[in-house]
């Protein structure tokens, strides 16, 4: 908190500081043990009406009764990691799209509209699901990605935005983060505003890349292909393969599956996705048969994914984990990776959520 030379709390924020990552201190009435303060750490969204609004790391927006106010001071961007790979939001975001490339999409001035959509099979949906309804394949390839200017007002891009889902049968979706330098808190609180919900958010994490490698020790039994097989498939199946996913899958700068055979239910016993971009290596649909579970199989997938990843020039690695799965967080943590930022999905106000998987 900022002290000033007489010893004492100071505000020393105010509405120009909209924008900007900042530290304030509030009363509380009731907090626990007795405390009668709290710290918020975020991006100033908003000031308005004698109230705050503080976008945190997580995406979580918090309300601060300007009459609350004990202190507060801005603050710098969060500092770079001293270990792993270096890299701003922009760059991860771009590169973990070209690991899940739409069907189809089109330019609105810097946002790109991404849709991969198609119609679900009875052998192929998920529960829930419509036979011959349109579904798309992840959130991620059907949804709005903002890295920039739309070219117009923000009201006439969300209103672009929404008739180009719908001509397509898909709930509108916009792709934004919070918690990283260049990140897009503004606009998650502008789209907040507006009635669009936030669905879905998950983290990116990055990490070095040969630590993975080595975790593996010698390789064994993890066979590499350049497609997804029917057996692969076959571990993969409850995500409601179509064509339309399959064709996800399998694009992207330089795809590789990865398979351990001997799965109790006709299936690999484990299995693994990794996109080679340039200096990075995205892992993907890492799963393992529950009965053979706790065998490390997860971590020789990866293993051997890297080994391939660092044959090919990559150096640095990143992949995707939702807030709630608590057992890929502890294994990717043991294997170097850390959280870089939260990224979410907004849904628009009166648009029905698919009854496919797409979590991420």
């Amino acid at each position: 908190m900022e002290i000033s030379a007489a010893g004492r709390l100071e505000v020393r924020i105010t509405t120009a500081d909209v924008g900007k990552r900042v530290s304030v201190r509030s009363l509380i009435e009731h907090g626990p043990s007795g405390e009668k303060f709290t710290d918020t750490v975020g991006v100033l969204t908003s000031w308005d009406n004698g109230v705050l609004r503080i976008t945190r790391k997580s995406g979580e927006s918090v309300r601060v009764a300007e009459s609350t106010l004990v202190a507060g001071k801005v603050v710098p961007s969060a500092p770079a990691r001293r270990r792993g790979p270096a890299a701003g939001y922009e760059e991860l975001a771009r590169v973990s799209a070209r690991a899940w490339p739409p069907v189809e999409s089109e330019r609105l001035g810097e946002w790109e509209l991404r849709a991969a959509v198609g119609e679900v099979s009875c052998e192929a949906r998920p529960r829930g699901a419509v036979a011959g309804r349109r579904e798309g394949f992840t959130r991620r390839a059907n949804s709005v990605l903002p890295l920039g200017d739309p070219g117009m007002p923000l009201d006439d891009a969300l209103t672009a935005v929404r008739g180009w889902y719908a001509a397509r049968g898909l709930p509108a979706y916009v792709q934004t983060a919070t918690g990283a330098e260049g990140a897009q808190e503004l606009l998650c609180a502008e789209l907040e505003r507006r009635g669009w919900v936030r669905e879905v958010t998950a983290e990116l994490w990055t990490g070095p890349l040969a630590p993975v490698a080595d975790r593996g020790g010698e390789p064994s039994g993890v066979v590499l292909s350049r497609e997804a097989d029917e057996a692969w498939l076959a571990r993969y199946r409850r995500k409601g393969v179509g064509e339309v996913a399959l064709r996800v899958l399998g694009s992207g700068p330089s795809v590789w599956f990865a398979s351990v055979p001997g799965g109790t239910d006709d299936a690999p016993a484990a299995i693994g996705r990794c996109v080679v971009d340039g200096r990075w290596a995205g892992f993907a649909a890492v799963e393992v048969d529950p009965a053979q579970r706790r065998r490390g199989l997860a971590t020789a997938v990866m293993a051997a994914l890297a080994r391939r990843a660092l044959d090919e020039g990559a150096s640095a690695a990143w992949l995707q984990v939702e807030e709630d799965n608590a057992g890929a967080r502890a294994m990717y943590r043991r294997l170097g990776f850390a959280a870089h930022h939260a990224y979410h999905h907004h849904r628009a106000p009166e648009s029905s959520a698919p009854a496919g998987d797409g979590a991420l």
